[in-house]
């Protein structure tokens, strides 16, 4: 149990570093003005918190899932808040642009790329972008509060029903506090020009709960030549009502980000002494983005079940400049290229659960779920210090899907029940390109059948038997394409729906009360893998592939203060390519991370964590590889009933290893016209400090 004081309210002030502020200052306001709380209310509450301290045994659908919550997010030293998704058992979080772009993510020896295989959901609104600007499946989370994370249960493998696209290697569903444990402000400074204020507060509204949030941040980076100059702003206001059995909440979220950025950079360029490994050959790189959304989510409990129904609406603009090859392609202008994504993506979804039999022996639980994602246009441009010298494609794409799922859960005898799930997704492409000959309507459906056996070995043990099939999306404009709108050269389109298969055994267990174990033997097979291009500056399809790997996680309370977690993860990734090139470029076979944590009920606590991945393949034929790379980060603070100090070293031991590796071929200048092929990388950010300062009221 973790223990909160409420105190009454107050308002918050702009903060003068970031102009956009002002314009979302009133609606905190509002949130954290008006109440007056009673001697009674002022005492201390007790407030149970889910982690990875919960087990999930009897509820699990498999071995590979679990909860994180709040507790656990807040003792994590965080550079950005992509690493969240670094809390899932496993993933790896990096970043090869700037601190606005999406992460690069790694999980079960995909290169998740930014996210086309795994699936990403933040109070029922999905964050996956189908026909992205920059890559299919592109999540940022850059718009997420940490801070206003209540829990995030996620899932591994495609064995549940509710999951659909980007399913493959499962997914994970992010909640957002309905009402915050305590209002609180938070002023952060740190290295390299970072800054950070932070209000949020939760009031009662008659039997209503009103919560906002409202963060800026500027940053400027370690890098050698480019300045960040990272101005973020983000807000979050929810109106919400009910309890845990009958609830409804309303939630607007806005968020803009401007920022330039360092990406990753030829190896050979460093050796020559042209740059530093910090350095940048074009300067001129960035990205600008805006997200604004309204979403609700509603839950009843009836007689034999329950209904819950969520509807969302996302406003989403993004303009990325990026140079992967400098002058490969164009010697004289350059290769910088822009790409613009533009839409409005609407959306709901709904499920009912009943139970039947005796002793509720059948549950029976039904979904649908909608979205329509209008793309106004989403663009690739050549550019030239972020000016438009050219247009390689322009598109406008209407994509529509829908998806139905029935899954019955079945108490076959005492110690045995079975979930069987079938789902059927059907997708609608409608593109209107600016060659026509690229125009077109295309649709697609998939049908997805899951299946669980559980047996439950004791009251703190169960074994997992569980098989199911996930599938992505691919890029609508793939699917219409005839002709390659860089070259002319006539091309043939792409499936539109793309199948994965898989299966795990598994087991959860938990060990002396306080020791919770899982471990999972798993296979994959997917039907085409996407992969990273780096002289286009995308994605393509390539062969089918097959994995499989065993994943232990562990997670230990070894006392009232102290805690220890390790994972590890290790994978065989193969395309099926008969036994030639069959290496599968940023498939990391081994993965491991290791945290120890305290929490002092004399106020003190902080956590030291460590993670590790192996050297990984970079090209089929195994010839070219990643080194691997460590690095660790520190939190230590103290709390009191209402100040918090803490102070995160980021990269603690100053690891100068890279945070990816690419390699492809670029051209420098006085380089031959074929360029040269080179391992292409990013260092990870040194060592600082941030500190950070909380009134909790």
């Amino acid at each position: 149990m973790i223990q909160f004081v409420k105190h009454a309210p107050c308002a918050l002030g702009n903060h003068p570093l970031h102009r956009k502020i002002s314009g979302l200052g009133g609606a905190l306001a509002l949130a954290t003005a008006g109440h007056a709380w009673s001697a009674e209310e002022a005492r201390l509450e007790e407030v149970l918190v889910e982690g990875r301290s919960v087990a999930l045994i009897g509820q699990a659908r498999s071995a590979s899932e679990g909860i994180v919550g709040q507790a656990d997010i807040a003792l994590r030293p965080l550079l950005r808040p992509g690493d969240v998704l670094e809390t899932v058992p496993g993933m790896i979080v990096t970043q090869h642009s700037g601190s606005g772009k999406s992460n690069q993510m790694f999980l079960r020896g995909f290169n998740l790329d930014h996210g086309t295989d795994f699936a990403t959901w933040i109070d029922g609104m999905p964050v996956n972008m189908r026909t992205h600007g920059h890559g299919q499946g592109y999540t940022d989370i850059n718009f997420l509060i940490p801070e206003a994370i209540e829990s995030l249960h996620y899932v591994k493998g495609p064995y549940h029903a509710e999951l659909g696209d980007f399913s493959a290697a499962g997914g994970a569903h992010i909640k957002t506090f309905n009402r915050l444990p305590a209002n609180q402000l938070t002023f952060g400074i740190g290295e390299n020009g970072f800054t950070r204020l932070l209000g949020m507060g939760s009031t009662d509204l008659g039997s209503m709960q009103l919560t906002a949030a409202l963060e800026g941040q500027t940053y400027d980076g370690p890098w050698s030549d480019v300045d960040e100059d990272v101005e973020k702003i983000n807000g979050l206001v929810k109106l919400s009502q009910g309890d845990t059995a009958n609830n409804w909440a309303i939630t607007a979220m806005y968020y803009d980000n401007t920022w330039n950025s360092a990406d990753q950079i030829p190896a050979r360029a460093v050796t020559q002494g042209l740059i530093d490994e910090r350095g940048s050959i074009d300067d001129s790189l960035g990205g600008e983005s805006r997200r604004a959304s309204l979403s609700a989510q509603f839950n009843t409990t009836t007689a034999t079940g329950g209904i819950s129904a969520a509807a969302y609406v996302i406003d989403y603009r993004m303009q990325l400049w990026s140079n992967f090859t400098y002058l490969l392609d164009d010697p004289v202008a350059g290769d910088q290229f822009e790409q613009f994504d533009n839409r409005t993506i609407w959306g709901g979804s709904g499920q009912f659960h009943w139970n039947a039999g005796q002793q509720d022996q059948f549950k029976h639980r039904v979904g649908a779920e909608l979205r329509y994602d209008d793309i106004d246009a989403v663009g690739l441009y050549q550019t030239q210090q972020r000016q438009r010298i050219d247009t390689t494609r322009e598109d406008a794409v209407e994509e529509s899907s829908i998806g139905l799922f029935y899954e019955l859960e079945w108490q076959l005898a005492r110690n045995w029940r079975t979930i069987f799930g079938l789902r059927g997704d059907y997708y609608d492409f409608d593109v209107s390109a600016d060659n026509p000959v690229n125009s077109g309507r295309e649709s697609d459906h998939i049908i997805s059948p899951k299946f669980t056996l559980v047996y439950t070995l004791s009251a703190t043990s169960e074994a997992y038997l569980s098989a199911g099939r996930g599938f992505h999306s691919n890029d609508a404009r793939g699917t219409t394409i005839t002709q390659d709108p860089a070259t002319d050269v006539a091309v043939t389109p792409v499936d539109a729906l793309v199948e994965s298969n898989g299966a795990e055994l598994g087991l959860k267990t938990v060990w002396l009360e306080r020791w919770n174990s899982s471990l999972a033997l798993w296979y994959l097979e997917l039907d085409s893998e996407l992969l990273f291009v780096g002289d286009a500056g995308n994605t393509e399809a390539s062969l089918p592939s097959q994995r499989w790997g065993v994943e232990f996680n562990n997670y230990w309370s070894i006392n009232d203060i102290w805690a220890l977690e390790a994972d590890i993860a290790w994978t065989d990734a193969r395309f099926d390519n008969a036994g030639q090139e069959d290496n599968i470029p940023g498939a990391i076979p081994l993965v491991a991370t290791a945290a120890l944590s305290a929490q002092d009920p004399r106020g003190w606590f902080g956590s030291l964590r460590l993670r590790y991945f192996s050297s990984y393949p970079l090209i089929e034929d195994n010839s070219e590889k990643a080194d691997g790379s460590t690095i660790a980060s520190l939190a230590a603070g103290w709390r009191s009933a209402n100040w918090q100090v803490q102070l995160d070293v980021l990269n603690l031991f100053d690891s100068n290893d890279h945070d990816i590796d690419y390699f492809y071929a670029s051209r420098l200048p006085g380089e031959p016209a074929e360029g040269i092929e080179d391992n292409h990388f990013k260092v990870f950010e040194p060592r600082q400090l941030r500190l950070a300062m909380s009134y909790r009221f």
